[in-house]
C-alpha cells in the first residue's frame, strides 16, 4: 500500500443528506492525502459499467475474451465437480453474461444471486437473466461485495458456488485480497466452492496495450470517474484538464491507472479545494498479476484449497476452483 497522511479536517459547503455520504467521505479522504487517490469501485455507475463492457469488446483486452474461452472449454468440468442443486452467487456481477456459461451447464441450479454496487447495471441485467431462465429463482442484492451483504443461501455451505470473475481480486493490494478471501471462506462455511478468475504474468508490452488501448475507451473509462464526481458531488473538475496514465510497475507486479493532471490547477469537491500541480496524479485502480502458483499459496493462506487450475494455452489467463476449509 502506499504511504497515506491522516485525511485533514474539511467543511462540505452542500448539505450532506443531498450528497452520498460514503461516496464524499472516500473522495475527500482519497483526495486529501500526500499521494491522492480515488477507490476503484466508484467506476461502476451507469456509464461507467457500460464502458466497461466496450472495454471487454476491445481487441487490446485479453482478460474477457480468454476467460469466457475457458470458461466454455470447462464449464461441463465445473458443474461435474460441484454437482447439483447449486446456489450460484456471483460477486461484481456487472451485465452478468459470463455467468450463462456456467448456468447452461450446471444441474439443476436452485438460485443465482448476482451482487453489485452499480444499481442500475445490476436491475437490468438481472430482469434479463430471469427472463431467459424462467425456472431460476434470480436475488439480485445491491451492495458492496468487499464491505459484506446481507446473503441467505439455501442448501448449505457445500451447495455454494460463488463465482468472482475478471479477475477482480487483481484489484486488491495481495494482503487484501488474502485478507478478502478469508473473509470470503468463512462467510461462505468450510465446503463451499469459490471460482475465481485470475490475471497472469506476462510481457510488460502486452500488459500495457491492454490498458491503453487505441479507441481511448479506457482513457473515458478512467475519466468518467472525474464525471461523475462533478455531477453527484457538485465537483468542478476539468476533464481537459487530466489524462488517462496506465503502466506496468515491475517491482510490485501490477498495472497502475492514474489521472494525470496538465497543469497547475484548484479543483472543488462539495466546496472543499484540492490543489494540483503539473504532472500529479490520482491514483485510481490496481491490478496486480499473479503466476498461477502464487495465487494458489494466497487463496491456501486464506483458508481454500484449490481442486482445479484451468489456462490457455498462451497462458495468458487462469480459472480457479477453490474450496472452502471454513
Amino acid at each position: 500500500m502506499r504511504n497515506a497522511t491522516a485525511p485533514r479536517p474539511v467543511t462540505v459547503a452542500q448539505s450532506p443528506a443531498k450528497l452520498d455520504a460514503g461516496f464524499l467521505e472516500d473522495v475527500l479522504d482519497g483526495l486529501g492525502l500526500a499521494e491522492k487517490t480515488l477507490p476503484a469501485k466508484y467506476f461502476y455507475d451507469e456509464r461507467g459499467s457500460k464502458l466497461f463492457d466496450e472495454i471487454c469488446e476491445l481487441d487490446e483486452y485479453y482478460p474477457t475474451r480468454t476467460e469466457t474461452a475457458l470458461l466454455a472449454d470447462h464449464a461441463g468440468d465445473i458443474a461435474a465437480q460441484v454437482g447439483p442443486g447449486i446456489t450460484l452467487l456471483e460477486l461484481g456481477s456487472g451485465s452478468s453474461t459470463k455467468v450463462r456459461l456456467l448456468l447452461d451447464r450446471l444441474d439443476h441450479p436452485k438460485a443465482y444471486i448476482p451482487v453489485d454496487i452499480s444499481r442500475e447495471h445490476l436491475q437490468v441485467s438481472a430482469a434479463r437473466l430471469a427472463a431467459d431462465y424462467p425456472g431460476l429463482k434470480v436475488t439480485p442484492i445491491f451492495a458492496d461485495y468487499v464491505q459484506g451483504f446481507p446473503v441467505s443461501v439455501e442448501g448449505g455451505a457445500d451447495r455454494t458456488l460463488a463465482f468472482f470473475p475478471g479477475s477482480t481480486i487483481g484489484n486488491f493490494h495481495p494482503v487484501e485480497a488474502q485478507s478478502f478471501l478469508a473473509r470470503l471462506a468463512r462467510r461462505l462455511g468450510a465446503g463451499s466452492r469459490l471460482l475465481i478468475g485470475v490475471d497472469l504474468k506476462k510481457p510488460k508490452e502486452r500488459l500495457e496495450a491492454a490498458y491503453n488501448d487505441a479507441a481511448g475507451v479506457t482513457a473515458a473509462f478512467n475519466l468518467n470517474l472525474l464525471e461523475r464526481i462533478n455531477r453527484e458531488l457538485d465537483g468542478t473538475f476539468d476533464l481537459d484538464g487530466f489524462t488517462h496514465l496506465a503502466f506496468y510497475n515491475d517491482d510490485v507486479g501490477r498495472i497502475e491507472m492514474h489521472l494525470k493532471s496538465v497543469r497547475d490547477q484548484t479543483v472543488l469537491v462539495a466546496g472543499v479545494p484540492f490543489r494540483f500541480e503539473e504532472g500529479e496524479t490520482i491514483h485510481t485502480e490496481d491490478s496486480y498479476k499473479y503466476s498461477a502458483d502464487e495465487f494458489r499459496k494466497l487463496a491456501h493462506v486464506a483458508g481454500w484449497s484449490a481442486d482445479a487450475t484451468w489456462t490457455d494455452d498462451a497462458r495468458l489467463f487462469s480459472i480457479h476452483l477453490l474450496n472452502s476449509r471454513g
